[in-house]
């Protein structure tokens, strides 16, 4: 007679338990080196499509979308993840919108899917990225940043004082007339390891986030001999970029930590020291001569480039006001369905057209030129109002020290509210970040589910 061992009902749910667990683990890691991959191809997809697969460089501008479905599906699968009203409102309408552009828009089923890609795999992965991650996960990817952030300027300065014709100013497909922008003085704009010089503002906006936070809250994972390289090296970036968006987006930061003082006073001496910190990091900067020449440079183009837009108060109202009033006023925005999505990209405006921003160079006027009037809105206000949660959830999350969430939206209110997502590494920022957000609010009376 041949023997079976027994094994009674609460060991058998210990086993089930136990291998559950070790279930579950796995795929948590699964998805988080999912999100590592995504965070790498944003950094450094650019590089790939100039210098290490130039002949790959159109296939590679959704190099990311893969990934995307990829975390999408399996997290659903797994029940770790089930689409929030702002997904399933964002997935509707793009299948309306979907639809009405084959058969009442520009009918191109390839250019729709472009454009499909964007609220339908790239959205949903802030919600994703705030589940899977917790705010250890995003100190880890903050060190790491922090390392990357000191490589990239010193390409960056590398690039800013090589010719357009060296190897690494090179463009998109090995374009030999080189990646640059005009600048002034006869130095360019340069992108670092970005196609275009978008990223390169979109990644120290997003670093500057970073560097504030860890001067306010002293994490032991962060070494103080990092930090200080890191600021030296973000300071010395406003003008090797030769970008005002790169000197807005950290004035808005500054602007965001003093703020934090009306909800904790006690931060006002911390602040006042990074002040001066800031003040002797580019005191010591202007004895370098690569600094001063730079320096000049952005100065320079600072005075022309807002002249020409009339000023800071003209450059603010046109870029920000002005492209939020303008998507309600062009000509092109009358239309009930729209013209179809994916037109307002540039890659589906070139295929389709041959031109550059065929609606408008704002977000909310592509959003109404390809949906229409009343989709278009519906598609603002999901951004709107996700916006408008983070803020207030952030702010609430200041209380228990946590004040990481509230540097982000320095960055996300933005990069979610009007980011120019028709471009690939502009959508990838804003949905990184906004996800990085909700990570970091763990822990902060689980506020995050409130979103």
């Amino acid at each position: 007679m041949k023997l079976i061992p027994v094994i009674n009902n609460s060991e058998d749910s210990l086993l089930s338990e136990k291998i559950e667990d070790i279930h579950s683990s796995k795929i948590y890691r699964l998805l988080k080196q999912g999100i590592w991959l995504y965070f790498f191809l944003l950094i450094f997809e650019g590089a790939l499509r100039k210098w290490v697969l130039p002949g790959l460089a159109s296939p590679l501008l959704i190099v990311r979308d893969p990934v995307a479905f990829f975390l999408i599906m399996r997290s659903i699968q797994a029940g770790i993840y089930k689409p929030n009203y702002y997904v399933v409102t964002a997935w509707l309408i793009s299948l309306i919108s979907l639809y009405a552009t084959l058969f009442v828009g520009h009918g191109n089923i390839f250019v729709a899917f472009y454009g499909l890609r964007i609220f339908v795999l790239h959205f949903p992965l802030i919600f994703i990225i705030g589940k899977i991650f917790d705010k250890d996960d995003v100190i880890h990817l903050a060190k790491i940043s922090l390392w990357i952030h000191i490589g990239m300027t010193i390409l960056v300065a590398v690039q800013f004082f090589s010719p357009q014709t060296s190897w690494v100013n090179r463009g998109v497909g090995g374009d030999l007339d080189g990646s640059g922008f005009s600048g002034g003085s006869g130095y360019f704009r340069v992108p670092g390891t970005f196609s275009f010089t978008n990223g390169l503002t979109a990644f120290y906006g997003f670093i500057s986030v970073f560097v504030v936070h860890f001067w306010i809250y002293k994490d032991k994972r962060i070494s103080q001999f990092l930090l200080v390289i890191a600021s030296f090296c973000l300071l010395a970036a406003i003008p090797l970029s030769m970008s005002r968006s790169v000197f807005f987006q950290f004035t808005i930061v500054f602007l965001f930590m003093v703020l934090t003082i009306t909800k904790k006073t006690k931060l006002l001496s911390k602040i006042l020291g990074i002040m001066l910190m800031s003040t002797v990091i580019f005191y010591t900067l202007s004895f370098f001569s690569f600094f001063q020449i730079a320096l000049n440079v952005f100065i320079e183009r600072f005075k022309t480039a807002n002249e020409s837009e009339g000023g800071i108060e003209g450059l603010f109202l046109d870029r920000f006001l002005g492209g939020m009033l303008g998507a309600f006023s062009n000509d092109f925005n009358t239309e009930f369905w729209g013209k179809g999505i994916g037109l307002g990209t540039n890659a589906g405006a070139k295929l389709l057209t041959g031109t550059q921003y065929l609606f408008s160079e704002g977000e909310w006027g592509r959003l109404i030129g390809e949906m229409g009037i009343v989709i278009g809105i519906i598609a603002i206000l999901i951004r709107l109002v996700l916006v408008t949660s983070m803020l207030k959830n952030a702010w609430e999350a200041i209380r228990e020290q946590n004040y990481l969430p509230w540097l982000f939206c320095s960055f996300v209110f933005i990069a979610i509210l009007q980011g120019q997502w028709a471009q690939p590494t502009a959508l990838g920022f804003a949905v990184f970040s906004g996800g990085l957000l909700l990570a970091s609010l763990k822990g902060s009376r689980e506020v995050v589910r409130k979103i």
